[in-house]
């Protein structure tokens, strides 16, 4: 049985991710500092599951505390999703998500070189294109200067990765998210962001069930169909899922070089108001909004092109956003 460690294993992504590693069979390692999870998941997980995952609470930008980490622990793969992750945040505290984003994985991946591990997954992100030339956007889309120091971490994170593989003879894979949303169908773990949510799924689910006031809709002027912004929401068990298939292709040693990266999306764009409409639909609900000004570092529009994912990976998604507004909204309800 293969030894994962997941960082960031208690987030959004992470604890989605751990469980369907657990659900085909590997044996899990979370690390998470709990700036943006709780630690109440690690419990929902194990009632998913049947199975609790062995569980550090570390900084990784504490250098000896990954070491030690590395000391007393085999670890066969890596996926490492640990990571500040708020567009509009990180403009206005760049040095923190630079610190965050860029040191923790630096020393991870002195780990793997001084132990001679292999299989790293990468949680990238589709801000590394900024605004695509052409939609939908392919793996060969060229890298634009990026819209937001987060994106800049993302573009950073797989340069140093690339470079690291090249030197050092190990295999990793970039996977390139879009929007994940949605809930795990047991709605023991969903998106539940601490503070104020910088994305918009939970701040529509909380404006829906009255925690929000209403909900900012930034900007209507955008050159698109109803002049909001478009990207592309897949359900995140769906993207859960795709990081399996990435470490089985690892694991195998099916890639075809030591470092790859793959759009994860639906390849279907949808408007912030095509998501309004569906939420509203799917909940019954009727949704108070207003539109506000334009937020630094957003782009007009984002959606993948998935065909490589599909023949490489042998993956691609199956939810659709009614399915994830649907999920997330009755894990909103199960909070309340």
């Amino acid at each position: 049985m293969n030894n994962i460690l997941v960082t960031g294993g208690l987030g959004f992504i992470g604890s989605h991710t751990v469980v369907e590693l657990h659900n085909v069979g590997f044996n899990v390692i979370i690390v998470d500092d709990l700036s943006n999870s709780r630690i109440e998941v690690l419990d929902n997980i194990t009632q998913i599951t049947g199975k609790k995952p062995d569980f550090h609470q570390l900084d990784l930008k504490n250098k000896s505390d990954v070491k030690k980490l590395f000391e007393t622990t085999k670890i066969d793969g890596i996926i490492h999703f640990a990571a500040f992750k708020a567009v509009g945040e990180s403009v206005e505290k760049p040095l923190d998500y630079y610190e965050n984003n860029i040191s923790s994985l630096v020393y991870i991946l002195q780990e793997i070189r001084d132990r001679n591990i292999d299989n790293f997954i990468f949680s990238s992100s589709c801000t590394v294109y900024g605004q695509a030339d052409e939609l939908p956007i392919t793996e060969k889309a060229p890298i634009k200067v990026a819209e937001s120091p987060y994106g800049n971490t993302k573009q950073i994170g797989e340069e140093i990765i690339r470079e690291s593989c090249a030197a050092y003879n190990f295999n990793a894979i970039a996977l390139r998210y879009f929007n994940p949303i949605g809930a795990h169908e047991s709605i023991k773990i969903g998106e539940l962001p601490l503070g104020v949510p910088q994305n918009l799924i939970p701040f529509v689910t909380q404006t829906a069930v009255g925690i929000r006031k209403e909900l900012s809709i930034f900007g209507d002027d955008y050159p698109t169909e109803d002049g909001t912004a478009i990207r592309d929401y897949i359900h995140v068990v769906d993207l859960a899922k795709a990081h399996i298939a990435a470490l089985k292709r690892l694991l195998n040693k099916k890639n075809k070089t030591n470092f790859e990266f793959f759009n994860v999306g639906t390849g279907k764009g949808s408007s912030v108001l095509d998501v309004v409409k569906s939420f509203e639909k799917v909940s019954s609900k009727k949704l108070n909004y207003k539109i506000v000004g334009r937020r630094n570092g957003d782009i007009t529009a984002a959606y993948a092109d998935t065909t490589l994912a599909k023949k490489e990976l042998n993956w691609q998604s199956e939810k659709t956003l009614d399915d994830a507004l649907e999920s997330a909204w009755k894990w909103q309800q199960n909070q309340s």
